[in-house]
C-alpha cells in the first residue's frame, strides 16, 4: 500500500496494477475499471461520472513507470507469520494484520478497519498530537532567539556601562591633577617667598659681617703696630671702633618656614570637599532593566523621555506596553523623599509602585500604583483602586517632591518650588514600594541631586 495518492488507484486504494486513463484525466487500474463498469449499467468515471466513450481506455505508462519504480523502493510488506498482504488494522492491538491472522484467536472480538483508513484516521490523530509539540519547538526556537538578543543586549550594557564608569572616573582623574598642580604650585610659590625672605635677611647680615670685619682687621692691624704709631692712629681706632653700631642678634622673622601644616593637614578630607562641589548624589536611578522600550535614559540613569522604539530583552522586570521605567531602589520602611523635575514636560505620570504590580500588558486594574499625572492643563490623581480624582493647579509645576512615609501611612506630592501641597495618600503600604516614572513627551523627567542623608556619615560615600 502507497501513502501517495497520485500513486494510488481510487477504486481499491492501492498500488496502480496496469493503469489506464480516461478522457476525464482519471487513472485507474485496467482490472478495477473493468469490474466497475461491469456492475454499472453505463460506462462513467468512478471520479466525476463523467460518461466514457472508450470502451479500452489507454494504457497510463507514467504512473505505471513510477509505481514500478516505487514497489522496487518500497517492498510490500507481508504479515511474517502467514505472507499474507497487511490489509487490516487491529484496533485493539494497534498493528496491521492480514485476514488470516483476523480469523485466528489472537484477534478474536477485536475491532478491525482497512489499512488505507486505519492509516488515513491514524496520521490525523498523530497529526493533531503533534501540534503542541510544533507550537512547543516554535516556542522553544523563539526563546532561544530571544535568548542570543539578550546576550547581546548585556554585551552593551557592559560596553555602555563601562563606558561610563571611565568618563565618571576620568572626570575624578581630572579634577585630582588639576587639584595636585594647584596645590604642588601653591607650595612652590610659598617656597619661593620664604627663601626670598631668607635670602634679603642673608644679605643685610652679609653687609654687616663685611663692615664689622673690616673694622676689627683694621683695629686689629693698629695693634700691632709700634708704640708711637698705635698712639698716634689711637683717637681714630676708638672713634672707628665706638662708631661701629653694637645690634642685637639678628633671628629669623616669624613664620619664615614653609607652613605644611597648611598643606598638609586634612591633605584628604580637604580634597574630599573641594571634590564635593564636582559629584552629586541622588537617593537612587532609574533602572534600565524596567524601562518599556520607547523610552530613552540618559547615560547616569537620572533621566527619561519619550524616544523610538528599541528592540529589548522581554525580561520580567521590564513593562512591554505601559510607557514607564522604575526607581532602582525598592523602599519597605522609613521616610524616603525625592525631587522630579519635570520643567515643560506636559505628560507626565509620578507616583510609587509595589513590587507585585503587574509589568506586562496594558494598564488595567492599576493594582498597586499611586500616582498624580499630568496630561496637558489637566492633573489628576489615581490610587488603588483605580479611582480618579481631578486637582487644581494655580500653576504647572517644574519639580514635584514625592515623599514615602511608611510610618505615617502617607504618599504626599508637592510643588517643590513653593512648597504647596498638591496631594496626598493615606494606605498602609505591605510591600516593597519603587519610585515610578511614566511620559510620552520628549522633554526628560529627571530626577535632582540632593544633599546626601545623615545616615550616610562616611566621609567616603561618594566613592560608593
Amino acid at each position: 500500500m502507497s501513502d501517495k495518492p497520485d500513486l494510488t488507484c481510487p477504486i481499491c486504494s492501492d498500488i496502480f496494477q496496469e493503469p489506464v486513463i480516461l478522457l476525464c484525466s482519471h487513472s485507474f487500474c485496467k482490472g478495477c475499471l473493468s469490474n466497475w463498469w461491469t456492475k454499472k449499467p453505463s460506462r462513467e468515471c468512478p471520479v466525476c461520472k463523467v460518461p466514457s466513450s472508450l470502451q479500452h481506455p489507454p494504457r497510463n505508462l507514467a504512473p505505471k513507470h513510477l509505481c514500478e519504480a516505487h514497489v522496487q523502493s518500497h517492498p510490500e510488506e507481508n504479515c511474517d507469520l502467514h505472507s499474507e498482504k497487511l490489509k487490516l488494522f487491529c484496533l485493539h492491538d494497534l498493528e496491521p494484520i492480514c485476514v488470516v491472522c483476523r480469523d485466528s484467536s489472537a484477534h478474536k472480538d477485536h475491532g478491525f478497519k482497512p489499512v488505507i483508513e486505519a492509516a488515513t484516521e491514524n496520521r490525523d490523530v498523530i497529526r493533531t498530537s503533534l501540534q503542541p509539540l510544533e507550537e512547543k519547538l516554535k516556542i522553544l526556537r523563539e526563546f532561544n532567539i530571544c535568548c542570543a538578543q539578550t546576550v547581546d543586549h548585556i554585551k552593551k550594557q557592559a560596553q555602555d556601562t563601562q563606558k561610563q564608569i571611565r568618563e565618571d572616573f576620568k572626570k575624578l582623574h581630572q579634577f585630582l591633577v588639576e587639584d595636585e598642580e594647584t596645590r604642588i604650585m601653591a607650595v612652590k610659590e610659598e617656597e619661593a617667598q620664604k627663601i626670598q625672605s631668607v635670602k634679603t635677611k642673608m644679605k643685610a647680615v652679609s653687609r654687616e659681617i663685611k663692615a664689622l670685619s673690616e673694622t676689627i682687621k683694621a683695629t686689629e692691624d693698629q695693634l700691632r703696630a709700634t708704640d708711637v704709631s698705635f698712639l698716634l692712629e689711637y683717637k681714630a681706632s676708638v672713634e672707628r671702633v665706638q662708631l661701629c653700631p653694637l645690634q642685637e642678634e639678628p633671628q629669623l622673622a616669624p613664620e619664615a618656614l614653609l607652613d605644611q601644616a597648611k598643606h598638609l593637614g586634612n591633605l584628604i578630607f580637604n580634597i574630599w570637599t573641594s571634590m564635593k562641589k564636582l559629584v552629586e548624589y541622588r537617593p537612587f536611578v532609574l533602572d534600565p532593566n524596567t524601562a518599556q522600550g520607547e523610552l530613552l535614559l540618559s547615560s547616569d540613569l537620572t533621566s527619561v523621555s519619550h524616544d523610538t522604539k528599541k528592540n529589548l530583552p522581554d525580561n520580567p522586570e521590564r513593562f512591554d506596553k505601559f510607557l514607564s521605567v522604575l526607581g532602582s531602589e525598592a523602599f519597605d520602611s522609613g521616610a524616603h523623599s525625592w525631587v522630579v523635575v519635570v520643567e515643560k514636560n506636559s505628560n507626565w505620570l509620578l507616583g510609587v509602585v509595589s513590587e507585585s504590580f503587574q509589568r506586562k500588558g496594558s494598564m488595567c486594574s492599576d493594582s498597586g500604583l499611586w500616582r498624580i499625572s499630568l496630561c496637558g492643563d489637566e492633573c489628576y490623581a489615581f490610587s488603588t483602586p483605580n479611582v480618579a480624582v481631578k486637582l487644581s493647579l494655580k500653576n504647572k509645576p517644574t519639580k514635584i517632591r514625592i515623599t514615602l512615609d511608611f510610618k505615617k501611612w502617607k504618599l504626599s506630592f508637592c510643588d517643590a518650588d513653593t512648597k504647596a501641597c498638591i496631594h496626598t495618600f493615606t494606605y498602609n503600604f505591605k510591600e516593597k514600594i519603587y519610585p515610578f516614572f511614566n511620559t510620552t513627551d520628549k522633554t526628560p523627567l529627571r530626577i535632582e541631586p540632593q544633599e546626601p542623608p545623615e545616615n550616610k556619615n562616611s566621609q567616603w560615600w561618594w566613592f560608593y
